[in-house]
């Protein structure tokens, strides 16, 4: 039997959290689309129920569209009355003098405000809102509320308990093919012996047991690696408490076969065995090699 579906409604304030909302949803596997025109709802489920191929969904709806105030109360009865959708409605809200100083310190202007003073807009936007406000299930008020401390909210309260929203993904890569564009941290080892250089071990790969165990058993390795996973455990439960959804650590060598691959396979072992799921990439592991580059 397929999923049952459920669809979230982000609206509130302006200035409230609903792009950190939003974003914190997608982390939670939700599919999302940000300023949905109510008027829209009723086909765009239609076909997301057609293809099957989604079950939990985070719209944003506000008064960047121009029938919001007319028609979302519709399309909530029509979510609501017509379709078997488990439907939540969350408000973020902040108080007046909040959300002030939040336009004030991005300099942008109230959606209501354009051509006036910003506390006018919000009075405006929140005499609007005030019906759904009261229909939804789930207020959360921002004012003394980091982005981070709201996506933890968000994350207790629609997060599978059973998922690790954080996780490790780890690079190896050769320098020679260019650094990770995507990478948190990165680590350059050409400082340490290169197996390229025993003509045995220059086809093989860091996987390779021959590899692995020559890249390992050098004194320089072993104390490079102890100083930098001392360096990585301690800054792990930090970062996953600032709400990062993902940490990318790439370690590199010349050419990304033999060094930055061993490593990146130990690294990983150590990581998971601390609780924390991991993916890895080795990024130039099938990389032809220049027969005048080093890896």
């Amino acid at each position: 039997m397929a999923n049952k579906m459920e669809l979230v409604i982000i609206t509130g304030m302006s200035g409230a959290g609903k792009t950190v909302a939003i974003q914190s949803f997608e982390d939670m596997g939700y599919y999302c689309i940000d300023n949905m025109p109510p008027n829209l709802i009723p086909t765009f489920l239609k076909l997301i129920q057609s293809v099957h191929k989604f079950d939990k969904l985070a719209l944003v709806m506000d008064l960047r569209s121009q029938l919001f105030f007319q028609e979302i109360y519709d399309a909530i009865e029509y979510v609501e009355e017509k379709t078997a959708i488990e439907s939540r409605i969350v408000f973020l809200d902040a108080t007046d003098e909040e959300l002030v100083s939040r336009y004030k310190e991005t300099r942008r202007s109230h959606p209501l405000a354009k051509q006036g003073r910003t506390i006018d807009g919000i009075l405006e936007e929140r005499n609007f809102l005030d019906e759904i406000r009261l229909r939804a299930g789930e207020c959360i008020d921002t004012t003394h509320t980091t982005p981070r401390e709201l996506r933890q909210q968000l994350m207790d309260k629609f997060g599978a308990k059973e998922a690790e929203p954080f996780h490790v993904e780890l690079i190896s890569f050769g320098f020679k093919n260019g650094l990770p564009i995507d990478a948190d941290i990165v680590m350059d080892v050409r400082f340490l012996p290169n197996p390229y250089y025993d003509e045995e071990l220059r086809p093989l790969r860091g996987t390779d047991e021959e590899v692995y165990d020559f890249v390992m058993r050098q004194p320089e390795t072993e104390d490079f690696y102890n100083l930098f996973m001392n360096l990585i455990n301690y800054t792990l439960p930090g970062y996953r408490r600032e709400g990062k959804s993902s940490l990318t650590i790439a370690i590199g060598c010349t050419g990304g076969h033999h060094r930055s691959v061993a490593l990146i396979e130990r690294m990983a072992k150590q990581i998971e065995a601390a609780g924390y799921p991991v993916n890895i990439t080795h990024r130039d592991f099938n990389v032809v090699k220049n027969s005048k580059v080093r890896s």
